[in-house]
């Protein structure tokens, strides 16, 4: 165990942790100089496109120190984005040491500050790691200040390098020998392991990444997983290096993968204790939070027959993201679906998009909201997820809205149209400090709803992209919140329901009934689309009718024939009015209800 290090990368987006880990990978020799590649960990399709690290990824390379002695070095590379700050704390949990990866011309960031305080509190030891000191505009010695303000220590702890061209690489890697501790557990106490990753094979079944604690594993060990009490027996175990490499065994403080043959991908959950059925552990390791879902929308195959192979699709990926929630929703507009929890708009858009791929579906998504709390008078609380699950206004004493700690980070020019911002979206200012003399902290109390959608690209569009973004969810707090209701020729349409503050309904109601109008086909008499609070008509628009020519077969004559035919029209219009239905084509819930990311 000695020669063993465990350690995580972390930093904000784009700062250069995929390109690190390629020269970790390069300077040990675990990839053959024939299949390198950039970004070798992010193996999904997904992450090569868009450049983004979605998924950590776990790696065990050997690296022989200017000691003379060899070390198993096992790294987790993590994502950058808010959105996926859960995968970067699972990570921590099986390290004890991390690299805190900060671009030499940018500076300190928002997700920089978050992940520093999340290594702190797991106890990690952080070494700071000054990337891209190549670039023409890169500045080390005042990133290097910044570091400091934020780690303590002294401004020279910094290692100054460039991913890129492999500069300063090697004294990365001495500084994890040295500086990371070795893991401690007790070889001989009985085996326990905490996964902290898992996937579904649909060949081998259901793969755990483990981080051992205690004891040790062998191939063919009957296990136990210790909080869902399910049984299995250890078909294969192994290290990643970066592929699979089976081995006998695995030691304590190893990583690496077991493979079971579970076929049910709910039988060994990300967080739960692995231990030897016959010489089992006493206790569980503490595993990890609940994560909360803090967007939710609605996920509809558009080929109904194929809501079988959604839920089966969602189960895996489910296995796979611990983050994702889901359950059935039935729409009158749409048909069978799914309601399903993200963490945000990144993890959202991710997960659809993995869906349409590694599962040929095709999806439609409405537009994305949060979950509320509805306080009763009777005292009772009802959690609201859409909103069509919202209780009578009558019997509501208070609305409560979920509220996130945003913190900014900012060129020092841009103080002004940030916080013009967030006082549009119903901030509440905490405070501002300077980093330096040119960049600013600003932090703001926000409705997670009104950051939901376009928060982040008007806070780019206003900074020139300078801006940064980072937030934590602190609790609900009561809103003037209302349901705004879509009526059709006077019915209520639920599936177009929305719930909004009471001072954005005009505008929000407005924009839909305008929407409506657009798509939804004129009928043989006029309906009119309404946008309503309670009883309260906020916005209206009308699909005027189509009118036949009755007066066409006529070709001269006493106009009172004329006059004659146009009445009958009149009054067949006035009953069908009464008696007709409207018929509302898909394209128009689509257009309404649909996310529009553009």
């Amino acid at each position: 165990m000695e020669r063993i290090r465990n350690f995580s990368i972390i930093a904000h987006i784009d700062h250069g942790k995929s390109t690190l880990a390629d020269r970790i990978l390069d300077l040990t020799g675990a990839v053959e100089p024939g299949k390198m590649r950039a970004q070798v960990l992010d193996s999904m399709d997904l992450e090569r496109e868009r450049g983004i690290t979605i998924k950590a990824q776990a790696v065990r390379v050997t690296y022989r120190a200017r000691d003379g002695q060899d070390y198993h070095l096992h790294l987790i590379d993590t994502p950058g984005h808010v959105d996926f700050s859960y995968e970067v704390s699972r990570s921590l949990a099986a390290c004890e040491g991390a690299l805190l990866v900060v671009d030499a011309a940018q500076g300190v960031e928002a997700q920089t500050v978050a992940n520093a305080h999340a290594a702190i509190d797991a106890g990690l030891e952080l070494i700071p790691v000054l990337n891209k000191v190549d670039l023409p505009g890169a500045e080390p010695d005042r990133v290097a200040g910044e570091i400091v303000d934020l780690l303590g220590g002294e401004p020279d702890e910094a290692l100054r390098i460039s991913a890129k061209t492999g500069e300063g690489v090697s004294d990365v890697l001495e500084a994890i020998v040295s500086r990371v501790p070795p893991p401690d557990g007790d070889p001989d106490a009985a085996p326990r392991a905490l996964i902290f990753d898992s996937e579904f094979d649909q060949y081998r079944g259901v793969i755990a990444y483990v981080r051992m604690m205690d004891g040790s594993f062998r191939k063919r060990d009957p296990i136990l997983a210790m909080q869902t009490g399910n049984e299995a027996e250890i078909d294969d175990i192994g290290f990643l290096t970066p592929e699979m490499t089976p081995s006998q065994g695995m030691g304590a403080g190893e990583v690496g993968y077991v493979i079971t043959g579970l076929k049910d991908v709910s039988k060994l959950r990300v967080g739960d204790t692995l231990t030897n059925r016959i010489r089992s552990a006493e206790t569980a390791l503490p595993g990890y939070r609940e994560v909360r879902p803090m967007v939710f929308c609605g996920l509809f195959p558009l080929d109904t027959d194929r809501y079988a192979d959604l839920r089966d699709a969602l189960d895996r990926l489910a296995l796979n993201d611990a983050a994702l929630s889901y359950e059935p929703e039935t729409s009158q507009a749409l048909g069978f679906g799914f309601r399903c929890g993200f963490l945000g708009l990144l993890h959202m858009d991710i997960v659809r998009e993995r869906l349409e791929r590694e599962y040929d579906l095709e999806l439609l998504a409405t537009t994305p909201n949060v979950r509320y709390e509805a306080v009763l008078r009777s005292g009772e609380v009802i959690d609201v997820r859409s909103p069509t699950e919202m209780p009578d206004p009558a019997s509501i004493e208070e609305i409560r809205e979920p509220y996130i700690r945003a913190t900014i980070i900012t060129p020092g020019d841009y103080v002004g149209p940030v916080m013009e911002l967030c006082q549009k979206r119903r901030g509440t200012h905490v405070d501002m400090h300077y980093l330096s003399p040119q960049r600013v902290q600003i932090r703001y109390d926000l409705p997670l709803a009104e950051i939901v959608l376009d928060f982040f690209d008007q806070l780019k569009s206003q900074t020139k992209g300078y801006a940064s973004l980072d937030y934590e969810p602190i609790g609900n707090r009561a809103g003037d919140l209302v349901k705004l209701d879509v009526l059709l020729a006077g019915d209520k349409v639920d599936a177009l329901s929305l719930i909004v503050h009471r001072d954005a309904s005009y505008e929000q109601g407005k924009g839909l009934v305008e929407r409506l109008r657009k798509t939804i086909p004129r009928q043989l008499f006029d309906v009119p689309v309404q946008a309503a609070i309670g009883s309260n008509i906020v916005a209206r628009e009308t699909v005027k009718a189509l009118r036949k020519d009755v007066t066409a077969k006529l070709y001269g004559g006493d106009v009172t024939r004329k006059k004659k035919l146009l009445e009958k029209q009149k009054k067949g219009k006035k009953r069908m009015k009464q008696v007709g239905a409207v018929e509302v084509p898909q394209e128009a819930f689509l257009a309404a209800l649909e996310f529009d990311k553009t």
